[in-house]
C-alpha cells in the first residue's frame, strides 16, 4: 500500500453524518487522531455534523489538515474552519472530487450514502480506474455482512481480481492506518 517513509497522505474517509453512540464515535475519534498525529490530511464530505464532525475534530485537534468536499444542497452543514472546502453541484461531482484529492480511502460506519461511496470506489478500483488503497474499518462488526457478501462474490466468480487486491479489512483505527502506511 503506502510506505511509512513516504510523504503525508490525503486520507479520504467515508462515514455517516448521523449522531451515533460511543461505540462508533470513540473508534472514529481514535482513528482521526492517528491521522492527524501522523501528519496526514483528512479528505471528507465536509459536513460538520455527526460522525463526520467527530472525525474532522479529531484530525484537526491532532494537527492534521482538513480538506472538505461538500455539495450545494448540504453547504449549510459544511465545516467553516476547514483548511480547504470545495462545494460541488451534485453528489456525482463530489465523489469525483473525493477520488481525485485522495491517496487512500477508509470506509467507516455509515448509511446508504456511505455504502454508495464505498461501492463506487470499489467498482472503479475493480476496473483499474484507480489503484489507491481501500480499507474497510469494521468497527464493532458493523460490516460483517458486507464482508461475507464480498467473500461470496469472490468465491462465486463475480470479482475479476482477488478480494485482497480490492479492499483490506481492519477492526480498529490503528490497524486501518497500518494497512494504509504499509
Amino acid at each position: 500500500m503506502v510506505s511509512k517513509d513516504s510523504s503525508p497522505l490525503n486520507v479520504c474517509v467515508f462515514c455517516s453524518a448521523a449522531e451515533l453512540g460511543p461505540v462508533y464515535t470513540e473508534s472514529a475519534r481514535e482513528f482521526a487522531e492517528l491521522i492527524g498525529r501522523r501528519g496526514h490530511s483528512l479528505v471528507w464530505g465536509g459536513s460538520d455534523v455527526g460522525l463526520m464532525k467527530v472525525v474532522a475534530d479529531g484530525v484537526q485537534g491532532a494537527g492534521g489538515r482538513l480538506v472538505g468536499v461538500s455539495v450545494e444542497f448540504l453547504q449549510s452543514k459544511a465545516r467553516a474552519d476547514a483548511d480547504e472546502m470545495l462545494v460541488t453541484a451534485n453528489l456525482a461531482e463530489r465523489k469525483a472530487q473525493l477520488l481525485a484529492r485522495a491517496d487512500a480511502f477508509v470506509i467507516m460506519v455509515g448509511g446508504t450514502g456511505t455504502l454508495d461511496e464505498a461501492t463506487e470506489i470499489l467498482e472503479l478500483k475493480k476496473h483499474g480506474l484507480h489503484a489507491k488503497p481501500v480499507v474497510l474499518l469494521n468497527t464493532a462488526g458493523y460490516y460483517d455482512g458486507l464482508r461475507e457478501q464480498l467473500h461470496r462474490m469472490e468465491a462465486e466468480g463475480f470479482l475479476p481480481l482477488p478480494l485482497s487486491e480490492l479492499v483490506a479489512f481492519a477492526d480498529d483505527g490503528a490497524s486501518a492506518l497500518r494497512l494504509l502506511e504499509s
